[in-house]
């Protein structure tokens, strides 16, 4: 494989702080109170639908900003994938060669925003890093006490009430791009990452206007250029206004805080960034009825104004409730789309 044209991008390097170029992420502050976990049997279950919850699925349009690429591990020759490098790493693709990302992908960047934006704990620790952890932040281990993001996205001995399905790119072609050679993070060497010896928050790499090339010297990756759309579809159940408001909020559709995600690999460089769009809401107002006719009753489908309406109700309620404002507005200013930021192209 060939290497990057560009000098090798060391997210910390032994350089003072006034020779370091700005880095391209920021730090989100975990909230000061420990958080609310609470019993699931409360409110939540997976035994019946319960008629004071939500139920429903969100039908999601994702457009590719700066390019994307999910790996799966292999590398493949190129003209096996239609393209004319020697040899590739490659995405996911259906039956019809259509690129995918899987749902299980797209389900834990928005956990991360999700327990980002609620008083949650960390989904998942390095043992390395376990005990410089807040306790407090340490994922939840008893299904008998969870946090708002464990409710809702599943934990140990819980399974979670949303689900992803795989999203499907419209296009039939997948394109070709060159990635410069990355490395991990390295957070021992970075005053940026702890305060006292604990770590000061949660990491999210900024959005850039374009991705950085690696030039015909980077690693060829198949991905999904920009303007590329995706289809999937978000299934919940038994959630509260506030728990779907904020799953909304994660999902960019505040207009006061407009967020894109960041998805698959190259983050550092400016790859990555999507938007979403809630294209319609299947929101069964009768469930027996739903389960007992073949078609859908047209009042249960949100288009539009009615459900640009239903959502306003939703993310407000979130706002009452769930949303911790300081993290909210300290993430927004992070993945904020549309930016005018630059991704850096040398060591930073």
């Amino acid at each position: 494989m060939p290497n990057s044209s560009q000098p090798p991008r060391r997210p910390d390097q032994s350089r003072s702080n006034a020779e370091s170029a700005p880095k391209p992420y920021g730090f989100v502050a975990f909230p000061s109170k420990a958080p609310n976990l609470k019993n699931p049997k409360d409110h939540h279950g997976h035994d019946r639908y319960r008629p004071d919850r939500l139920h429903g699925k969100l039908e999601l349009k994702l457009t590719v900003k700066t390019a994307v690429h999910i790996s799966t591990g292999i590398v493949a020759r190129g003209e096996d994938v239609g393209d004319r490098v020697p040899l590739i790493k490659t995405m996911a693709q259906s039956q019809q060669q259509q690129l995918t990302i899987p749902g299980s992908s797209l389900k834990g960047v928005v956990r991360s925003v999700f327990e980002t934006l609620t008083n949650s704990t960390l989904a998942v620790t390095t043992g390395r890093y376990r005990q410089k952890m807040p306790q407090e932040r340490l994922p939840c281990n008893r299904k008998e006490e969870l946090c708002p993001a464990s409710l809702v996205f599943g934990a140990l001995s819980w399974q979670g009430l949303i689900h992803f399905t795989d999203a499907t790119c419209e296009a039939a072609k997948s394109s070709t791009g060159f990635m410069p050679s990355l490395y991990r993070p390295r957070p021992d060497q970075s005053p940026a990452y702890f305060r006292n010896g604990r770590a000061v928050g949660r990491k999210f790499y900024y959005h850039a206007v374009k991705a950085v090339s690696g030039g015909d010297r980077g690693i060829p990756v198949q991905q999904a250029g920009t303007e590329y759309v995706f289809g999937t579809t978000l299934q919940f159940m038994n959630l509260s206004a506030a728990e779907v408001g904020t799953l909304l909020i994660a999902l960019g559709q505040d207009a006061k805080y407009p967020l894109a995600l960041k998805v698959g690999g190259g983050k550092p460089i400016g790859m990555g960034t999507m938007t979403i769009e809630v294209v319609a809401l299947e929101k069964p107002d009768n469930l027996k009825a739903r389960y007992t006719t073949y078609a859908l009753p047209e009042s249960d489908r949100l288009m539009e104004q009615a459900l640009k309406h239903w959502m306003e109700g939703a993310i407000a309620a979130a706002h009452r409730t769930l949303i911790e404002k300081p993290q909210l507005e300290a993430l927004a200013d992070i993945l904020k789309w549309p930016t005018t930021r630059s991704a850096p192209e040398g060591m930073y």
